[in-house]
This record gives structure tokens, sequence and C-alpha cells, in this order.
């Protein structure tokens, strides 16, 4: 009688032949692609419009390196997580896409807290790490120290969107009156901090610093005092939901100033809340606009394609240049191991031209910054939309105007 390889193999060890099998055939097929990760906050909080747009660019920038090739001979699959905004949640994301799903870069987070929360993670394992959203200055910083720092960003430092709007702030007030007004968290209070101090170093200080809860929905009071200051200026640093409601306040009291803020304002609670006329009244610091080149202008149609209520393009483009720097860095490295992925993004990047602009050296040791307060512009939301704002004194402003 015929003996087949079933009829000798015991059937408790099936299962686990089976199991072998399956885990052999995803390796593989793993070892077969080039894995980049994701992971970001896409629908938990209030900064999840900025994780999907990030996603979307992600996703593109695959799409065109595949297009062109894949890497090394290999096709790049993006594996992508949803941190929901939750600390716990990223960290296991990060866990299974570098332990689990064997990528050999991750772009991402969304969320500051979230990055710090698990910076620890690509570290010790020695898979680099770009940040395509998340602007607190501390992420690049932890382990500048170290030997191979592997995190690394393409977004707008804190510090860097405050010399942009000091820098603009100090020509457009008439009579030198300058006022600041900030939610009550850590990160109003941390852009209060640094906006006093690159304030200083103009030689100006604030006529008068308010601070309101980032819930609240009625600030006239706090806005009746910087008025009565005599403010012609004035930057809110807050998240965009409450920065509706203090326009909204604004047109309460008709007191219209001269009002900026961060890349924040750029989200549709903005919009939504303060209506797009009242949304105009505010200019914010960006790295690009939908109309600010033409590849901005190419790579914002194919985003809209999929995600036709866009509101947050730039950090699309921030995500896509991010996929692309990593790429070149694959293609010098001629491998994907982090170790040497790590040191050709710090030493050896080929020039890449990206939607933002083109990098050229974009790292180096103890700065994993790419964009800078020179890569920065003013925008303003105009029928529904992010716009590039210029105006005359945009055009006058040099390097020496950007104190930090």
């Amino acid at each position: 009688m015929k003996t087949t390889l079933n009829h000798r193999i015991p059937s408790l060890a099936r299962p686990l032949i089976a199991v072998a099998a399956l885990a052999w055939g995803l390796s593989a097929a793993q070892a077969q692609d080039i894995r980049f990760g994701f992971n970001a906050d896409q629908s938990g909080t209030g900064a999840a419009e900025l994780g999907v747009a990030a996603r979307h660019g992600f996703d593109l920038a695959i799409e065109d390196i595949n297009k062109a090739g894949g890497l090394l001979g290999k096709k790049v699959v993006g594996i992508v997580r949803d941190d929901t905004g939750q600390p716990p949640k990223s960290i296991q994301n990060m866990t299974e896409l570098i332990d689990s799903e064997k990528v050999a870069a991750v772009v991402g987070p969304t969320n500051s807290g979230n990055a710090l929360a698990w910076l620890h993670i690509p570290q010790q394992k020695k898979i680099p790490v770009i940040v395509p959203v998340a602007t607190a200055t501390d992420i690049t910083k932890r382990y500048a120290g170290e030997a191979q720092n592997y995190i690394y960003r393409v977004s707008m430092v804190d510090r860097e969107q405050v010399a942009l709007l000091i820098a603009y702030a100090v020509k457009a007030t008439k009579n030198q009156k300058i006022a600041f007004i900030a939610d009550s968290t850590g990160f109003g209070q941390q852009g209060v901090k640094d906006l006093t101090e690159v304030l200083a170093l103009h030689g100006n200080k604030a006529v008068a610093v308010e601070k309101f809860g980032p819930k609240d929905t009625d600030m006239t009071s706090q806005l009746a005092k910087i008025r009565d200051a005599g403010a012609d200026t004035l930057i809110v640093y807050g998240l965009a939901d409450a920065n509706a409601q203090l326009l909204r306040s604004m047109e309460k009291i008709n007191y219209m100033p001269t009002t900026l803020g961060t890349w924040g304002n750029m989200s549709t609670p903005l919009l939504n809340t303060a209506g797009k006329k009242l949304a105009e009244h505010i200019i914010f610091a960006t790295s690009t606009a939908e109309d600010s080149n033409p590849r901005a202008v190419a790579l914002a149609a194919r985003v809209r394609e999929r995600y036709p209520q866009l509101p947050t393009f730039v950090a699309a483009a921030q995500s896509y240049d991010s996929v692309m720097l990593l790429a070149a860095a694959v293609k010098k490295a001629g491998s994907t191991d982090g170790e040497k992925l790590a040191a050709t993004l710090e030493n050896g990047v080929p020039d890449t031209q990206g939607v933002v602009k083109l990098y050229q050296k974009p790292f180096a040791k103890g700065d994993h910054e790419a964009l800078s307060v020179a890569d920065f512009h003013l925008a303003r939301w105009r029928d529904g939309k992010v716009s590039a704002y210029e105006d005359a004194i945009t055009k006058a402003l040099t390097p020496a105007d950007y104190k930090k």
C-alpha cells in the first residue's frame, strides 16, 4: 500500500508543521520585499487629520518608488498602523513593526507625546525613523549624544516656527506692541516661553501675555486686556478648535489685530467652527501649501483623489519626502541594514528632490532636522483651502531676521 507523507506524520504534529510552513512562507515573502512601516494617529485625536494626510503621502511615495523599479531590485511594501493617538498603542505598533513585520525603517508619528514614548525602541533595535509630523524639539535630541542617533525628522520644529512668526510680527506691528495668547497646556506654555525668548532677541517684550483653556469657548476677557494694552499684533499658540473660538471672540468685541499662529491652524476644526471667512484672518507657519510649487500641486491632486477633504496637505508632503529620503539612503547604502541606513542618512544621502524642497545634505551629526525656519513660509485659509501667503513683509524677510 502506498504510504503518503501525512500517514507517516503523527496527527498532533501536523498543525505545528502547517504553522511552520506558513511562517516559512511569510518569511520568504518578507525577504523578497523591502518594508517601510508607518505608525501614526489616523482616527483618535484632533491631530488625526495630519496622520491621514501623512499616510496618503507615504503610500504615494511607495507607489512612485515601485513604478520606478523599486529598491535594490525589490518591491517596497508599506505596513501601516493607526496608533489612535494613544502612547500604549503606539508603543505596541512600533514593537510589531520592528519585531514581527521586519520593517527596514519607520515613518511617523503624528503626536509628539507618542514619539517620546517609544523613541527608545528603534534606538535600541537600530531601526531608522523619520518623523513627518510631530514637532516637539526633544524628539531628535534625546539620543543626539549617542554614537548613532536613529531618529530623524522632516517636519516643523516648534522653535523654528516661532522664529518665523516673530520675524514677521516685529515687521508687521506699527506700534511695536506685540501680545501673546496661548492655551494652558504644556504645548501652549512652552510656546509662550519660546515666543518670549525669541522676541527678546529682537529687543522687544510682549505688552500682554494671556492664556485660555483648550476647551474654552469665550476668550473676550483676555482679548479685552490685550486690546487695552494697545497690541496691534497677536500671536496665538493653541490648537485649531480653540483658536477658532478665539477668532469668534475677536469678532464679538470687534478687535481684529494682525493674528499669527503655528501650523496646527491648518486643521479643519478652525474652518468648521470659525467659518470660511473668519478663518482667513489667522496667518500661520507651514513648510509648503498645495499651491507652493508644481510638485506640490501635482501631489495634492493625487492625494485629493483618495482624500477629497484633505485639510493638511503639508503632512502629506512631508511624509512623501520622508519616504523618498529613506529610498535614497537605501540606494546609496546598497542595503536595508539599520546601521548602514542611519549612517547614510546622516552622512551620505545624495541630493533628493522632494515636494517641499531639494534636500542637499539634509542631516548631519548632531542635527537630524531636514527642515528649518529657512524652509518655512506663511499660509492662510482661502476659500476653504490652505494657500501660500505673501505680502511686502514676507518678501522683505532675510535670514538675518530669523533669530532663535
